[in-house]
């Protein structure tokens, strides 16, 4: 039998990397973008990847307010936040190749949404099947390139 180790997940799989406050609100302050994965900054939003990826660069498009809904945030925030959802879809097609590319937001606990009380857009690659036994059964990713790997490769195509 064959074994994956994926001991970078123990945190996410435990909670044990739950903190009181806005993960989105804490990155902005830590002062070392490559550390907490910011590949862009914008006017109104920037853009992370997610530490817990569906599939190699699933990035995060998140503006600086701190915002619970979408209908609350400024006009010029949404219109930031809808080019830079549009720049990485060409980004990640430009770089992964991928058969399509999922772009979205759940707004609310109720909804999904890992971080409720910060709106965030998802934009992700997708593959044909890549969702196979693994990620249904097993309930485990198989990711071919670290987070670093993957930060460095979104920063460059960014121009950031």
């Amino acid at each position: 039998m064959d074994y994956l180790w994926t001991p970078w997940r123990y945190k996410y799989v435990t909670g044990a990397e739950k903190t009181p406050g806005c993960i989105f609100c804490d990155v902005l302050k830590a002062g070392d973008d490559e550390k907490v994965r910011i590949t862009y900054r914008g006017e109104h939003c920037f853009v992370i990847l997610n530490t817990f990826p569906y599939t190699p660069g699933h990035v995060m498009i998140v503006p600086y307010d701190h915002l619970d809904e979408l209908r609350k945030l400024p006009s010029a925030a949404a219109q930031e936040m809808m080019a830079l959802s549009q720049r990485m879809e060409g980004v990640l097609r430009d770089l992964y190749h991928p058969d399509g590319v999922n772009l979205g937001m759940n707004i609310g606990k109720a909804a999904g949404a890992g971080v409720a009380g910060h709106i965030h857009m998802h934009a992700l690659p997708r593959w044909i099947a890549d969702a196979n036994f693994v990620s249904v059964i097993g309930e485990t990713r198989v990711l071919p390139e670290t987070l670093d790997v993957t930060w460095k490769k979104i920063k460059e195509a960014l121009g950031s």
